[in-house]
């Protein structure tokens, strides 16, 4: 194992704001019509062309060879991680640990720095985007050239649409036009590329192999044609066995797309002379995993293998897309496994498990069949628990605490029951509370309340009797 030295200071980044809660920061998306018209229209074409590929007669043993796999491996992990460590060292390989996202900022800066390289192309990568490596290098002034074409036409500058537009011989919606335009300019990047970054899908202990499965080819260019090759990849990816990995990719590519197959699977096996890189660097992330693999009923997360299924069957991610998620994992995935990845603790990440309408569509189609919605139940006690021991109450504990004591005794309840009801229907118009006043109104912000009735079911009663 070897270290990275630390960027200097003058590279480091200010204060970083709190990110807001869910709620909040959904709130944008759900006022732009065109982003949800394009959301809803995105989920149904990936539920039709789903629908559209049968699934294989032993799907649901399929579904269960896999979970049994991923569950094997991270029960195992740390004996498996060490495998893995032998066989990439014996390739030629050099595995680097790193506890959390600065220190494999860190690792990663430290290596393009040696190498001499002024910039590096990268494929897509959610851990990449996780740990924000590309913010990181830029600081540290490594251009960093992305060859995913969705990332590639957002890039500003000469990398964005303007450079596509010039080559492509003006504005064009032409797929083949802009695939020609994107192509000629990625392979000057390629071939004049020192140092490449990338993500990995799987793992394989036995043989220290990375496995990048992807759609456009840009992956594999990455993996092969620059000198230095950094590989930065979650923990949780390794599987034991090639014959592991038969079945997880059985499993990917028909929860993803309904494809039978992905159009490119690469695998690269640390460093051979006269092929490829020169230099194989796998960085090895926690960054709260061994605490999430702590959990016995939260670690089910970490079985995920990327397909996003859950993402095109959920009716909050069709409404609000990924971005008030978070820049670890969007959709129900994102849900339960960004909280126990960055803590229950912090507001923005509290908020998550509470996303959700708990409908169970998402477990219904996971490949490995992880129980989204009984995860999302079991951190919503999480962050209740967490709630209770902290110095300062919230002042949703404290209108709990206060209720609990109201309703312990009759005749506390009772007289609270007269004057709540009689203030509450002040407040109606139509039969509906529109608004309540203070705190309170945070559970009107997205409902309205029934106007309670003018006698309770109590003096009801009595007055019957009487």
């Amino acid at each position: 194992m070897t270290a990275a030295p630390p960027p200097p200071a003058s590279g480091a980044p200010g204060p970083v704001a709190a990110p807001p809660k869910f709620a909040a920061a959904a709130r944008v998306a759900l006022a732009d019509t065109a982003l949800r018209s394009g959301l809803r229209g995105a989920a149904a074409a990936a539920r039709e062309r789903r629908s559209a590929f049968p699934e294989p007669a032993d799907w649901e043993d399929l579904r269960e060879a896999g979970r049994a796999i991923k569950d094997e491996a991270l029960l195992n992990l740390d004996a498996h991680l060490e495998e893995l460590e032998r066989a990439v060292t014996e390739a030629g390989g050099t595995v680097h640990w790193a506890a959390g996202a600065a220190e494999a900022r860190r690792i990663v800066t430290g290596l393009v720095r040696a190498s001499g390289a002024a910039e590096v192309v990268k494929s897509t990568s959610a851990v990449t985007r996780e740990i924000g490596l590309a913010g990181a290098l830029a600081r540290a002034g490594v251009a960093v050239r992305e060859t995913g074409l969705g990332e590639l036409l957002a890039q500003p500058g000469e990398d964005g649409q303007a450079s596509y537009r010039d080559r492509a011989g003006g504005p064009s919606d032409d797929p083949a036009v802009l695939a020609e335009a994107a192509r000629l300019r990625l392979r000057e990047r390629f071939l004049g590329a020192r140092v490449a970054v990338t993500g990995a899908n799987f793992l394989v202990a036995e043989t220290g192999t990375l496995v990048l499965l992807e759609s456009e080819g840009n992956g594999r260019m990455c993996l092969t044609l620059p000198d230095t090759l950094i590989s930065v990849a979650g923990i949780e990816k390794v599987v034991p066995t090639w014959a592991d990995l038969e079945v997880l990719l059985q499993l990917l590519p028909h929860s993803s797309s309904g494809a039978p197959m992905t159009p490119y699977v690469s695998s690269w096996t640390g460093v051979t002379p006269g092929d490829g890189p020169r230099e194989f660097h796998l960085v090895l992330l926690d960054n709260g995993r061994t605490k999430a693999l702590a959990d016995e009923v939260g670690r089910a997360a970490l079985r995920c293998i990327g397909c996003s299924a859950c993402l095109d069957v959920c009716p909050v991610y069709e409404r609000t897309g990924p971005a008030p998620y978070g820049p670890v994992r969007a959709g129900p995935i994102g849900a339960i496994l960004t909280p126990q990845l960055r803590g229950v603790e912090r507001a923005a990440e509290a908020s998550l498990p509470f996303a959700s309408t708990l409908c169970g569509a998402c477990a219904d189609v996971c490949p490995v069949k992880i129980d989204i919605p009984e995860v999302l139940v079991h951190l919503r006690g999480r962050v209740v628990e967490s709630r209770r021991h902290r110095p300062v109450p919230t002042p949703e504990l404290v209108l709990m605490r206060g209720l609990a004591w109201t309703m312990s005794d009759p005749r506390r309840y009772e007289a609270a029951l007269r004057r709540g009801t009689r203030w509450a229907r002040l407040m109606s118009r139509g039969g509906r509370i529109r608004r309540l006043p203070g705190l309170l109104g945070k559970w009107t912000d997205a409902r309205d309340l029934p106007a309670p009735p003018p006698a309770t079911f109590r003096a009801w009663w009595s007055g019957r009797r009487r």
